[in-house]
């Protein structure tokens, strides 16, 4: 079975970062489906800037267009804390539990991931496939456990995904975008204009509703 993508986060707001990263990887890997899943409370992180509802509305304007990017509401109406292993399981409940789903993340997150909540059953309800940009990636940045963890579950074969559920990593060097929501989010705030790092109908949803001021 093709396996489903899955890519979380705040979007607060999305940008093309985001979406960068959702493309390349989707294409390495073959997918022909990824759920893009905004958060409603994040538990490791404070509260977005912008509403639930206004970063849904950002999300479906940036993926419009592109049949591959499917939005996920899973989480976004969720005033409780949001972690990923509650909605992973809530997905097999509703997709099975034999569809391989891949959850992406960047470098940064994976290396950060023993403090996520139940962070070792995130292998037995997906794949996670790391997205390195340059000056970015993995090596030398895991703790003792992490790294025995990569060791162990490494794969540079998209077709090992695709064969099992659950319980492998996959590494993928992706284009260098340096954007990040809070450097857009300062622009915003400061009267600059943050056209080109996301796209133009976010960034005119964002005039539109005052957002980020």
């Amino acid at each position: 079975m093709t396996p489903v993508g899955l890519l979380g986060g705040t979007f607060d707001p999305i940008h093309y970062g985001h979406l960068r990263l959702a493309e390349e990887m989707a294409e390495a890997l073959g997918l022909d489906a990824v759920r893009v899943l905004p958060t409603g409370t994040p538990a490791h992180r404070g509260r977005p800037h912008a509403a639930a509802a206004d970063r849904l509305a950002m999300v479906e304007l940036a993926i419009a267009g592109n049949g591959r990017l499917r939005l996920d509401e899973h989480e976004v109406h969720k005033t409780e804390p949001c972690y990923m292993v509650d909605t992973l399981s809530e997905l097999r409940g509703e997709l099975g539990d034999e569809l391989p789903i891949v959850l992406f993340l960047g470098a940064d997150a994976f290396a950060g991931l023993e403090g996520w909540h139940q962070w070792r059953r995130l292998f037995a309800l997906c794949h996670l496939a790391v997205a390195e940009r340059p000056g970015y990636g993995l090596d030398g940045r895991l703790s003792p456990a992490l790294a025995g963890v990569l060791a162990s579950r490494q794969t540079s074969e998209p077709g090992a995904l695709a064969g099992a559920p659950a319980g492998r990593v996959f590494r993928h060097a992706i284009s260098q975008l340096d954007i990040s929501a809070s450097a857009i989010r300062t622009l915003v705030a400061a009267g600059r204009s943050p056209r080109y790092l996301l796209p133009d109908s976010v960034l005119s949803y964002i005039a539109q509703h005052r957002l980020y001021r």
